[in-house]
């Protein structure tokens, strides 16, 4: 993500592309040890309280059909998702400022429990997404053999894949079918 020409905040982007990479955990299974979790909590920097155990895994897990549904939904359907979330976890926004970190949201108290957390972190920058009336920035890998989940960020609303490789293969394959149609 560039610092120049954000789309959202800069909390907000990064909340998206984690809920993102939260749900796609769901795809290939690499959310299912509490190893593997707390290798996901380091990587998008979680901040607050963090037990490492089974249970807080499995609320974690348990989140990802929940988030995954605002990539489906209509309007609407994201709206009463958002805030079913936020009332949930009785979120009550505030500014902080943490390690490098600026003043940001944050809607939940530092000892509330980690999935939780990412539930607001998530509900609230939907909340954004939708009061930006960008939700046509939420799709599906175009790749046929993938179903990630991502968040164009791109300035001209471009991005088809959820990654690199995915959009590699596909232009590798569409250029051997050309070569393949010209030999023929």
């Amino acid at each position: 993500m560039s610092g120049v020409n954000l789309l959202f905040a800069h909390d907000t982007e990064v909340a998206l592309t984690c809920a993102a990479a939260l749900v796609n955990t769901a795809n290939d299974d690499s959310l299912a040890t509490v190893g593997e979790l707390d290798t996901f909590v380091r990587d998008w920097k979680f901040t607050g309280s963090y037990r490492h155990t089974r249970a807080e895994l499995d609320a974690v897990r348990a989140l990802r059909p929940r988030l995954a549904a605002l990539w489906s939904s209509d309007k609407d359907g994201v709206v009463a998702i958002v805030n079913e979330l936020l009332r949930e976890a009785s979120a009550l926004p505030q500014l902080v400022r943490h390690d490098e970190w600026d003043y940001h949201m944050h809607a939940t108290a530092p000892d509330q429990p980690l999935a939780q957390r990412m539930q607001v972190e998530a509900a609230m920058a939907f909340a954004d997404v939708v009061r930006a009336d960008e939700l046509d920035r939420l799709h599906t890998c175009a790749a046929d053999d993938c179903a990630d989940v991502f968040v164009d960020l791109s300035k001209n609303h471009s991005r088809r894949f959820c990654d690199g490789s995915c959009g590699n293969r596909a232009n590798v394959a569409a250029y051997r079918e050309r070569r393949r149609a010209a030999t023929t």
